[in-house]
């Protein structure tokens, strides 16, 4: 267990491997143990997404949305079990019931909020919603395999 209740970009590099142009939360904070976490990710026009999506639109496409949701949980459980510097891979296994409410866009800050449903082993399920000031961006359930080192 740690006592971390956030993580700055450093220490989220030194948790999971995700590097440009696929790393997706600049800051975890509100860490509460394994359970509950926000991400902060600063969305700007300088990421390669939106100049396919779309020109003259610029809008974050909704499956990199839950892909920070799901960074933001990897994160949580890697500061809550302090896994920094320890190899530690997380891999998709579903993503349910995920549901796209408002257009993320160039200049937003996407707070990510996640809530663990069921951990501990291999398999854990967590609750995501993706919020711009306030306001639901996108909800879903997604669970993944920690590959935990030994």
């Amino acid at each position: 267990m740690s006592d971390k209740t956030s993580a700055d970009i450093q220490l989220i590099q030194r948790i999971i491997p995700h590097r440009y142009p696929f790393l997706l939360v600049d800051k975890v904070r509100d860490i509460v143990d394994a359970q509950s976490a926000v991400g902060i990710k600063n969305v700007t026009m300088n990421e390669p997404h939106f100049q396919g999506h779309f020109p003259g639109t610029p809008i974050m496409p909704g499956v990199t949305i839950v892909e920070a949701m799901a960074q933001t949980a990897a994160v949580m459980v890697g500061v809550a079990k302090d896994l920094a510097d320890k190899d530690f891979l997380v891999y998709f296994m579903a993503i349910d019931s995920a549901k796209f409410r408002r257009k993320v866009v160039p200049g937003d800050v996407l707070e990510l909020h996640v809530t663990t449903k069921r951990g501990g082993g291999k398999v854990w399920k967590f609750h995501g919603r993706a919020e711009v000031e306030g306001e639901l961006a996108c909800e879903a359930e997604f669970t993944a395999m920690m590959d935990l080192p030994k």
